[in-house]
């Protein structure tokens, strides 16, 4: 694996969580249901990121699953979304 997946791994998580941290605080004060929808899948994503760098940087002789478990938290993050835009929209 190339030495530097790691760092990007672990950018991309921090990066997920600051931009779910960011819709999140501002659907506090503006209450958009789109800033929640969208804050929920972006934390999702992170989760999603999170469990990417477990199993190719921690545990990469380990198998638990890993691909399974990405697919489904990538599936429900991108479900919330799209939940969240079909609702906005009606």
């Amino acid at each position: 694996m190339n030495e530097f997946a790691d760092v990007v791994y672990c950018l991309c998580a921090l990066m997920s969580i600051l931009c779910g941290w960011l819709l999140l605080r501002r659907y506090k004060q503006s209450r958009s249901r789109l800033l929640l929808w969208s804050g929920l899948a972006f934390l999702g994503l992170s989760v999603d990121n999170l469990l990417l760098f477990v199993d190719a940087i921690v545990l990469p002789n380990v198998d638990f699953s890993g691909e399974f478990w990405r697919n489904a938290v990538g599936a429900i993050s991108g479900s919330l979304l799209l939940f969240g835009l079909i609702w906005e929209v009606m």
